[in-house]
């Protein structure tokens, strides 16, 4: 059974656009620690039963999913989205 995380900070490639690629995501840890995923090691951690990440939006947990552009690279986003902007992309920027 996969660790459950909550994502509470992310960074970046330009933090200013909205549709830039996060290079890597973060949170606390139970002993107020912090903790930092490059964007490569949350997707395979995801995708190897290791982790499953969530945001809070508007006080409720929302899962993080694995999504592959068009492109074909993939990354992440919540479940909750459509085409409307990333509820991942707009959290804080992790220090």
């Amino acid at each position: 059974m996969a660790d459950k995380i909550e994502i509470k900070c992310i960074n970046k490639s330009d933090r200013m656009s909205p549709h830039e690629r996060i290079k890597s995501i973060g949170g606390v840890n139970p002993n107020g620690s912090r903790w930092k995923l490059s964007l490569e090691e949350a997707i395979r951690g995801i995708e190897e039963g290791k982790w499953a990440f969530y945001v809070h939006v508007g006080g409720k947990p929302v899962n993080v999913i694995i999504a592959v552009s068009a492109s074909g690279n993939k990354y992440l986003k919540t479940e909750s989205d459509g085409e409307h902007p990333n509820n991942l992309l707009s959290l804080p920027e992790c220090p």
